[in-house]
C-alpha cells in the first residue's frame, strides 16, 4: 500500500476527510503494478467515466495475457483494442473465472472480456460513415459506446460523393444524443452533418485516401477547418470518439433525469 493511500485512510479514520472525499482521493492515487511492465489504472471508470482500454498493438501476447488477467481481478470489463491474430488466440486461451466471458468484435479488432451482467442502457449514439473503408473505426466507436452503456444506431457508406444517400440514414439516426461521423480521404461528410443537426457532433477522421493528405492528414484537417461547429479526434481514434460520444449523451439522460 502506498504511502499516500495510507496517509487518506489515516485522515478518514480521524475524521479529518468525509468518505466522499476520501474515495475521491484514493481514485486519484490508485493503481496496481503489473512487474515493472504496466500500471493499471483499474479505477478510472470511477475517476473519469471512461473504462481503461488495454491497447493490445505493440505489446508481446504474454505480456497482454499478464495485464488482461490482472485487470479483470479488478474490473467487470476488460477492454483490449487493436488484437492482432495471435493476440487474439493467446487471449481465447486463458482459463477464464466462472461466468466471464470473452467476446471477439471482428470489425473493430477489439476483445471485450465480462464478468456478469452488461449495463442497463442510458444515452443515445448514433454513428455516421462515409464510407465502407471507415467501418473498423467507426466499429471501435460502436463497440465502446455501447461498454460505457449507451445504445447505439449505425449507418454506413452515407458518404458526399452519392449525398442522397445521406438524408434517409440521417434520420434513423437523429433521435440521439450525440453523433459519430466518420470519413477518409477529405473528410467532408462531418461537416455536412454538423451544418444541418442541432446534436452534437464528433468528426472522426480515418487513414483511408492515398497521394496528397492520404493517411487521413487531409480528412484531420478539413474537419479541423471546418466552419460547422463541432469537436475532432485524432486519425483512427475510434475509441476516443465512442468514449466521448458516450460521455456526452450518458450526460443528458443523466441531467435529464434529475
Amino acid at each position: 500500500m502506498s504511502s499516500n493511500l495510507k496517509d487518506i485512510l489515516k485522515k478518514f479514520s480521524q475524521g479529518e476527510v468525509s468518505l466522499e472525499e476520501a474515495a475521491r482521493k484514493i481514485n486519484l492515487v490508485n493503481y496496481r503494478a503489473i512487474g515493472d511492465m504496466a500500471k493499471i489504472d483499474h479505477h478510472r471508470a470511477d475517476r473519469i467515466g471512461v473504462p481503461e482500454a488495454i491497447l493490445a498493438e505493440g505489446k508481446r501476447a504474454a505480456d497482454l495475457v499478464e495485464i488482461a488477467i490482472a485487470f479483470l481481478e479488478e474490473s467487470k470489463d476488460v477492454i483490449i483494442t487493436r488484437v492482432s491474430s495471435d493476440q487474439l488466440q493467446a487471449l481465447r486461451d486463458i482459463h477464464l473465472p466462472e461466468g466471464a466471458r470473452l467476446r471477439w468484435e471482428d470489425a473493430a479488432r477489439i476483445v471485450v472480456i465480462s464478468k456478469g451482467n452488461s449495463r442497463p442502457k442510458s444515452g443515445r449514439v448514433g454513428i455516421l460513415t462515409a464510407g465502407t473503408a471507415d467501418i473498423p473505426a467507426a466499429e471501435e466507436a460502436r463497440v465502446t459506446a455501447e461498454i460505457m452503456g449507451c445504445e447505439v444506431k449505425a449507418e454506413y457508406d452515407v458518404g458526399v460523393a452519392g449525398i442522397h444517400r445521406l438524408f434517409p440514414s440521417l434520420e434513423r439516426v437523429m433521435g440521439s444524443d450525440v453523433l459519430v461521423v466518420v470519413a477518409g480521404r477529405e473528410g467532408t461528410l462531418p461537416a455536412v452533418v454538423a451544418g444541418l443537426v442541432d446534436i452534437p457532433v464528433v468528426g472522426l477522421p480515418v487513414s483511408t485516401g492515398y497521394g496528397a493528405g492520404g493517411k487521413g492528414e487531409a480528412a484531420l484537417l478539413s474537419m479541423l477547418q471546418s466552419c460547422s461547429v463541432m469537436a475532432v479526434v485524432n486519425i483512427d481514434a475510434g475509441f476516443v470518439a465512442g468514449a466521448f460520444a458516450a460521455k456526452i449523451a450518458n450526460r443528458v439522460v443523466n441531467n435529464y433525469n434529475i
